[in-house]
């Protein structure tokens, strides 16, 4: 339903290895009326079609960064009820982004981030005939004998292609003003918004120094982007204190409890209230938590307790098999074994 998840399934297991090629050894992809991809693309809105027509070579990189914002999801919430998995299998997150929740603010953030994070390497990598690499102006704190240069990821171009495209279907819709619908537009648009500005927020000066026998007597810097687990671990910062929101008579979003501090454009927001997790819902799109593995000891969201909702849970003996006795070998490799050993496991009924 959401573009990035659709160009996610749809590139990666149908046109990758078309957009592996380089659009500039196959002009006739640009000829007017020959846009055999652009138009099989489901779910691209007008303006997204346009701009898939012009920029070809962008699209496996908008799928990558939609499968690495998936995968980050995944990772962020692989200990909670919900584990960035959906019961309906016609999209990746499915039914529960119809549902303006914390979960949805989440989402649409980590796969905002996850294309500006690839499409600002791809350019740096010389993968795009629109871009190279970062322009960035050299920092003012910068020491003066230290040179500015290198190829940086240009995050200044895969922001504003990130925001022009992904936001493109939002801002193409026309609802009522004050309607539901108009809220869940602006709730989407803040928080892709909030997404790209995490990715640039943590973005650092990284160097290398140059000199005879490591001397350093030089060193030239870049604008490097951060790894993406801290975009995903600050965004999960964000989801745990997300503001709930809700329309005033001017049509804006305003914040439901006012006497706490306005959301900022790097905050996470939310209109809807999160479905219930703990029990299996295809309405809802929840998979509910049965026959999860969960932490007897933990009073986390990863404990029995918790995980279980107060259902409780079996216990059963399982063998896991790990790398043991590991030895380096000069020269240069780690040689190991493969040890088994039979722990106890637990399982919310």
């Amino acid at each position: 339903i959401y573009i990035y998840i659709y160009i996610y399934i749809y590139i990666i297991n149908y046109t990758i290895k078309s957009l592996a090629m380089n659009p500039l050894l196959i002009p006739e992809a640009y000829i007017i009326g020959a846009q055999p991809l652009c138009s099989q693309l489901v779910g691209l809105s007008k303006g997204q079609k346009k701009l898939c027509q012009l920029y070809q070579d962008h699209m496996q990189y908008i799928g990558e960064g939609a499968k690495t914002g998936i995968r980050e999801c995944q990772y962020q919430f692989r200990h909670r009820r919900w584990n960035c998995s959906t019961v309906d299998n016609s999209s990746v997150f499915g039914r529960v982004m119809q549902i303006g929740s914390r979960e949805a603010a989440f989402t649409y953030a980590i796969s905002a981030a996850g294309v500006v994070n690839a499409v600002s390497r791809a350019c740096r990598e010389g993968e795009l005939s629109s871009c190279g690499c970062s322009r960035a102006a050299r920092p003012k704190d910068l020491p003066r004998d230290w040179l500015w240069g290198g190829c940086g990821d240009n995050l200044n171009y895969g922001y504003r292609f990130s925001k022009e495209f992904v936001d493109a279907r939002e801002r193409e819709k026309t609802y009522e003003k004050g309607s539901m619908e108009s809220a869940r537009l602006l709730m989407n648009l803040h928080n892709n918004e909030a997404g790209r500005r995490m990715v640039s927020d943590l973005a650092h000066v990284s160097c290398k120094c140059h000199g005879v026998s490591g001397s350093c007597s030089l060193k030239t810097c870049w604008l490097q982007l951060a790894d993406f687990r801290k975009v995903g671990d600050a965004l999960k910062e964000k989801y745990d204190s997300a503001t709930a929101m809700k329309l005033n008579s001017r049509g804006k979003l305003v914040q439901v409890h006012s006497k706490f501090n306005p959301p900022t454009s790097h905050d996470l927001v939310y209109i809807d209230p999160s479905p219930d997790y703990c029990v299996f819902n295809r309405t809802t799109g929840s998979l509910g938590t049965q026959g999860r593995l969960c932490n007897k000891t933990s009073e986390g969201m990863d404990g029995c307790a918790l995980m279980c909702c107060g259902r409780g849970y079996d216990q059963f003996k399982a063998t896991l098999v790990e790398r043991c006795h590991c030895k380096f070998h000069w020269c240069c490799y780690v040689k190991c074994k493969r040890c088994s050993r039979v722990v106890d496991q637990f399982v919310c009924k």
